[in-house]
């Protein structure tokens, strides 16, 4: 995938891989995994597959931000 790729966000997209759910973070998959396992990052199952909302990295990130300023 090249610049132009990543940069292109479809905004039609409802469900994300976690793979585009780390992309949209600036994570890796591994640590985006982990997140959805300790569930601090919202994912649904789809059958065998595992999906991440696309608002849930947005909401991540805004918890993130909330406990910041809390501390």
């Amino acid at each position: 995938m090249d610049t132009a790729d990543t940069a292109t966000v479809d905004s039609t997209l409802v469900l994300l891989t976690v793979e585009e759910a780390a992309r949209r973070l600036r994570i890796g998959r591994t640590t985006c995994y982990g997140l959805i396992r300790s569930g601090e990052l919202e994912s649904v199952p789809v059958g065998r597959l595992r999906r991440v909302p696309a608002d849930a990295p947005a909401a991540y990130v805004t918890r993130l931000r909330t406990a910041r300023r809390a501390a």
